[in-house]
């Protein structure tokens, strides 16, 4: 059964309701389906991370300046995808990344994948988000942990990403006791292999848990060997309207 937690009496919450936080589609020469639902009215999206090539790439790519425009002019939060390697990277290259980025793609914050957790590596990560919310002039930050870091991590980013990983971990999933100080908008969950049939058991479980921003598929990693984010889940469109309307407790 999964730890079941909510929001600590007195927790600041911006009320933001269950919706939907894209790690990175596949290039949109070869997943325009995927890009083009993103652009659905009225689809509840909080934030979309566009992976250009592993990054922004060398040089700005047409069809992904193309997608990321649609999507702010359909008012959706563009996220520039950036690979901390697990602390390992240099600041000047995250830096680096983030610029080109920002000038050529204008986007409105970034997703830190593979972000550490431990304690340790906390003051290099907040140097670095302090570097980019600098060259964004403010921005939205997202620290794609996958799982429950130290809880002081959760003082300098917007969000945090506490699990990412297949279903059968996650529906006997626990989240940690700290997250229950925080309100759900600052947690989001991945979760890759869910049946259709699992569907409203995962929404009430990242409900219970306390995360406001998820991302459901059906697709699987192959064993490591696939990305299970790069393709839309063949239930979208079941996902979004149960979403759009709720799920009951």
């Amino acid at each position: 059964m999964p730890y079941l937690t909510s929001a600590a009496p007195g927790t600041a919450s911006t009320g933001l309701g269950l919706g939907f936080g894209v790690p990175g589609y596949a290039h949109p020469l070869v997943a325009p389906l995927e890009w083009k639902e993103l652009t659905r009215p009225h689809a509840p999206l909080h934030w979309v991370a566009l992976n250009v090539a592993n990054g922004p790439g060398s040089r700005p790519d047409p069809r992904c300046l193309e997608a990321a425009g649609r999507l702010r002019n359909a008012g959706v939060r563009v996220l520039g995808r950036l690979d901390t390697a697990h602390g390992a990277r240099p600041l000047q290259e995250l830096h680096s990344d983030a610029r080109r980025y920002l000038d050529w793609y204008r986007v409105d914050g970034f997703l830190l994948h593979r972000c550490p957790t431990e304690r340790t590596a906390l003051p290099p990560v907040r140097r670095a988000v302090g570097s980019l919310r600098t060259l964004l002039g403010g921005g939205h930050i997202v620290l794609g942990h996958g799982a429950h870091p130290y809880p002081g991590y959760a003082l300098c980013a917007d969000q945090l990403v506490t699990f990412t990983g297949p279903w059968s971990a996650y529906r006997w999933s626990q989240v940690a006791e700290w997250t229950a100080d925080h309100p759900p908008e600052r947690f989001c969950h991945f979760v890759h292999s869910v049946p259709r049939g699992h569907l409203d058991e995962a929404l009430r479980i990242a409900r219970w848990q306390g995360a406001s921003t998820i991302y459901f598929t059906d697709r699987t990693d192959h064993h490591g060997r696939a990305d299970p984010w790069e393709a839309l889940p063949g239930y979208w469109d079941d996902i979004v309207s149960r979403i759009g309307t709720g799920v009951s407790e």
